[in-house]
């Protein structure tokens, strides 16, 4: 028998293994598939190759050398042979086998932009093949896959327990391995239409399902790290059978209500009670993520009511100008409210991707345009930070302020390499990011240079979407194939209208206002009313019309609330969708003596090259202003010399050397200055030197 499927979210119509299917209505608006998005764009399409040939490839061989695999092939030689275990080896934590799942994710992303890509000679298709075989291998008969018990099951893991589900809540990771494992069969299943990694990941998915409850014969547990809930929600949308989206709303029902009732793994209070982000920052935007899940799934307005709740008190006390969240070393947490440190924040990279989710999943639920805002923010700055423009090395946490001789950079990898991989699934993600459609309406959220095919209504459109975005704010969308009678509801950004952020967290120090146009086939329209931050453009549309949209972009200056202790005194500065630091290599001076002037003139300066440590380029555009430097003379007095000081966009330091500083915040009182004598001098092959 066919089983209902929701069309929106799958490639066509598949018949599954499971059983007691229902229909869903999905999210309130649809997002337009990464199987339906090709990205050819200035900006995006060096980070999407740098993912092809860098990113991806160096994820698959550090499984392979660090054993990844080998730990599914040992749980399969113990089952053939129980008397073969394998105690100690080939992993270091029980979520290592999330490591694969990762990187085949990002990798059925990355197949859809590029689906002759190879890996070591083969095609990375096949490979990805033949590592689910691997993966599939070490799954028992009844669904169970955890390498960690399976392989050794007299002798597992210290944090494992003697027994499926025992320290699920505090160390196994059992559920967040699950969660891991089904957002990856879903996007290899969604861009190749195999199912032999979805068919394994339904099995383990079922295994939970009948084992996990408060009925006979199961057992009340929920993730001690979450992301379980996003995985089942996506189960479910992608074979229509509900029992996926009831196991995630009982995941999260029964938070709280279980052994584990800390506030570090948002298990302080039942999750429908709670208003702000607390707790470990990755854990808590998995879960705010599964929470949107369900609310825009369900329409349950308690879960609506508290994650819009917990959305507010991020957005305007916990929020980072880079996008960033979570302040804290200690627990990788959550600050109090405005507690936004600068050198020490922590910025978790997977943190920053969990933002992305939530927000992407609250804008498919309300319809404005103010999550897309904080998308983009946390997306061209805090995010993005996170890998480096070779795709090769990666930042853990992402800090707005260095000094000279801290010597933070990026690493090649990470033993617990949580934040690698997860860059690994997430950059190729992107072209599932840049449209929805709800009814007749197609909602374009993010700018870069695309072609899409779009289903309204029943009709196939073509959108084409040329730009220079995020350093020109000119966009172009063409109908490229199709025609009919829709509404383009096109985002004009927050920092176009004024709004730093959807809060009164940052706000522009100066008297600036910025402006737009919006003109179709060369006539300009009126767009200055917007509804819920969209312009609206309702027509009837053939193909080969043209909607043309500006924005102005100008170096701007933002201050933080005075409630924010560490930013007073202080100034940042963005243009566009982007942030801004100054770095050691690009000014003559310790960048944290410079005291900025909030009256002195800012100029972007275009096609600025960057000489990176690795003899390439990148040219972004920067910031130049006058500024000051404060010193001490050989005498003891302080001393003052006007200097230029230069800025390049957050996301692209740490890519010349480690000599010295960096800072987002910038002293403008002199009581946040510093005077010191470190002075820099020029070489010629790359930036400045420190001496």
């Amino acid at each position: 028998m066919k089983k209902t499927l929701i069309i929106a979210v799958t490639l066509a119509a598949m018949s599954t293994a499971s059983t007691a299917q229902t229909e869903s209505a999905g999210y309130p608006i649809t997002p337009v598939s990464f199987t339906s998005v090709k990205v050819d764009d200035s900006f995006w399409t060096p980070r999407l190759v740098a993912s092809r040939e860098v990113t991806i490839p160096l994820a698959f061989t550090k499984c392979e050398e660090t054993g990844r695999y080998t730990n599914f092939t040992q749980a399969a030689e113990h089952m053939k042979d129980p008397t073969k275990e394998f105690p100690d080896t080939h992993w270091t934590f029980t979520f290592d086998d999330t490591d694969p799942y990762k990187t085949i994710e990002g990798a059925s992303f990355l197949l859809q932009t590029y689906p002759n890509a190879k890996f070591k000679g083969k095609k990375l298709s096949a490979y990805v093949d033949s590592v689910i075989a691997v993966i599939g291998s070490g799954q028992e008969p009844d669904g169970y896959l955890y390498t960690a018990r399976t392989k050794s099951p007299s002798k597992t893991h210290e944090w494992a327990g003697s027994k499926r589900w025992e320290k699920v809540e505090i160390l196994s990771h059992e559920f967040y391995n699950l969660g891991h494992m089904l957002e990856s069969a879903v996007a290899h299943y969604q861009a190749t239409g195999k199912r032999n990694f979805l068919d394994i990941a339904i099995k383990y998915a079922d295994c939970v399902c009948r084992e996990i409850g408060n009925g006979a014969g199961q057992v009340a547990r929920v993730p001690g790290h979450q992301i379980a809930e996003m995985g089942l929600c996506k189960l479910y949308l992608v074979t229509g059978d509900k029992k996926y989206l009831d196991q995630a709303k009982y995941f999260l029902d029964m938070r709280g209500k279980t052994s584990r009732k800390d506030l570090y793994s948002q298990a302080h209070i039942p999750v429908v009670e709670q208003k702000e982000a607390v707790g470990h920052a990755v854990r808590a935007g998995y879960m705010y993520s599964g929470m949107a899940d369900v609310a825009a799934l369900t329409n349950d307005k308690a879960y609506i009511n508290a994650i819009d709740s917990i959305w507010e008190n991020i957005t305007a006390k916990k929020y980072y100008i880079t996008g960033g969240v979570g302040a804290r070393h200690s627990g990788e947490a959550y600050g109090s409210n405005y507690e936004l440190p600068n050198a020490s924040a922590y910025c978790e990279t997977c943190a920053q991707i969990a933002h992305v989710y939530l927000n992407h999943r609250l804008f498919l639920l309300h319809g404005e345009s103010k999550y897309y805002d904080v998308v983009e923010r946390t997306l061209y700055n805090a995010l993005i930070s996170g890998v480096s423009l070779q795709g090769n090395a990666f930042f853990y946490p992402n800090p707005l302020s260095t000094s000279t001789g801290m010597n933070y950079a990026r690493q090649a990898w990470f033993g617990c390499a949580c934040c690698p991989s997860n860059i690994c699934r997430f950059i190729p993600s992107l072209p599932g990011y840049v449209y929805a459609v709800k009814d007749n309406n197609v909602f374009v959220n993010l700018f870069l240079g695309n072609t899409a095919n779009i289903n309204v209504k029943g009709k196939k459109i073509a959108l084409k979407q040329e730009t220079l975005y995020p350093y020109n704010g000119d966009i172009a969308i063409k109908i490229a194939k199709g025609s009919g009678e829709f509404a383009l509801n096109i985002r004009i950004p927050g920092w176009v209208r004024n709004s730093v952020v959807p809060s009164d967290l940052y706000s522009y120090n100066d008297n600036q206002q910025l402006g737009y146009t919006v003109s179709v086939n060369g006539e300009q329209v009126d767009a200055k009313e917007l509804t819920n931050g969209y312009a609206v453009i309702s027509r009837k549309w053939k193909k080969g019309d043209e909607v043309k949209v500006h924005f102005d972009m100008k170096p701007r200056l933002v201050k933080a609330n005075q409630k924010v202790q560490e930013d007073l005194g202080r100034m940042s500065i963005e243009r566009g969708p982007l942030v801004y630091c100054a770095e050691w290599c690009d000014n003559e001076a310790d960048i944290h003596n410079y005291l900025l002037n909030p009256k002195a003139a800012l100029q972007a300066v275009p096609d600025y090259t960057l000489n990176l440590e690795d003899g390439t380029k990148h040219n972004v555009t920067a910031i130049t202003t006058m500024a000051q430097v404060l010193s001490y003379a050989n005498d003891g007095k302080l001393q003052v010399a006007d200097k230029k000081l230069t800025l390049i966009p957050y996301y692209a330091w740490d890519h010349r050397g480690q000599k010295g500083g960096m800072s987002v915040w910038l002293p403008t009182d002199v009581s946040a200055a510093h005077a010191t004598n470190v002075v820099y001098s020029k070489n010629e092959s790359n930036g400045f030197f420190g001496r």
